[in-house]
């Protein structure tokens, strides 16, 4: 039993690094669609269609369908799962409006203060307790975002509403648990009548924009299905394989990424923005001191 535990450990860490590698390159992937016409809005509506069919072709072949047949028999899962679903959407909506207008940046903050948070969620609805480093961790993250509203003269609503709607959706898949695979099958099958209805009325009022797209650019589009869904079968797979403390500390590297990326991209960072920024940092790394610290523990008891 021992040898086997290193084992799994170490594939749980593999495939959390695969999943938060992915999204962390997120900004790269969908870097084409920058030089193309297409808004936001309709990367998303076919963002949401490639995601239900390559989703639906997995679900096939894993023969997860009866947990999805399930779910559409329970009327309070739907009703779960269509909150979920809107709440995705819109976390999908605002990176990608982030990335087509050079926001990558501040992005990037809405995931460094994401498991921020989750954890005062969790204190606010489920009356988790806070231990001092967290609640210093919180404060920290806090004084940032004041920062930058007050000195920087910028409301960061782009990383505070993905940080936001990400959280959300975390609490609300809590209340509703499904298979990885099929709650995402669900999520996007929910949401795809809307998308086929959006872009059919693109159509019909001649500003679809896909035919003059370049090949690279339409595989971007056709790739966003898988791009989508295998991010979050890895962080399944990992999820069952590592700490939960292990999985917060990993999951910084998506963000890291992002941030990389901007400024690769060319997007500033001076100033009192600057002064903002690192308060949030600090605040994230006092985070991660803490689960380091419980890591320890654990191991000890």
């Amino acid at each position: 039993m021992n040898a086997i535990m290193p084992t799994e450990q170490r594939k749980g860490i593999l495939y959390a690094l695969g999943c938060y590698g992915i999204w962390g390159t997120f900004p790269l992937f969908w870097y084409p669609l920058n030089q193309s016409a297409m808004p936001a809005q309709q990367i998303l509506a076919q963002r949401i269609t490639w995601s239900a069919i390559f989703a639906i072709i997995l679900l096939l072949i894993f023969k997860q369908g009866k947990a999805l047949l399930k779910a559409f028999g329970q009327p309070k899962v739907l009703a779960t799962f269509a909150l979920s679903s809107f709440l995705v959407a819109m976390n999908w909506l605002i990176y990608l409006w982030a990335i087509i207008n050079h926001h990558v940046v501040e992005a990037s903050l809405g995931y460094f203060i994401n498991p921020l948070f989750s954890v005062l969620l969790g204190f606010l609805v489920f009356k988790e307790k806070l231990n001092r480093i967290q609640i210093i961790a919180i404060i920290l993250a806090g004084m940032g975002i004041l920062w930058l509203v007050i000195l920087a003269g910028n409301i960061p609503w782009v990383g505070l509403l993905l940080a936001a709607s990400f959280g959300f959706y975390g609490l609300v898949r809590k209340l509703a648990p499904m298979p990885p695979l099929a709650g995402l099958t669900l999520e996007t099958l929910l949401m795809l009548p809307f998308a086929l209805a959006y872009l059919a009325w693109c159509g019909s009022q001649n500003i679809l924009v896909f035919s003059e797209l370049n090949a690279l650019q339409k595989t971007v589009l056709f790739a966003s299905g898988a791009a989508t869904t295998i991010p979050l079968l890895l962080f399944a797979a990992s999820a069952r394989r590592i700490s939960l403390s292990l999985l917060g500390i990993l999951q910084n590297l998506a963000p890291v990424c992002q941030l990389l990326l901007g400024l690769l991209f060319g997007e500033q960072l001076v100033g009192a923005k600057l002064g903002g920024y690192s308060l949030v940092w600090l605040g994230v790394l006092v985070f991660l001191y803490g689960a380091w610290q419980q890591m320890k523990q654990a191991k000890l008891s």
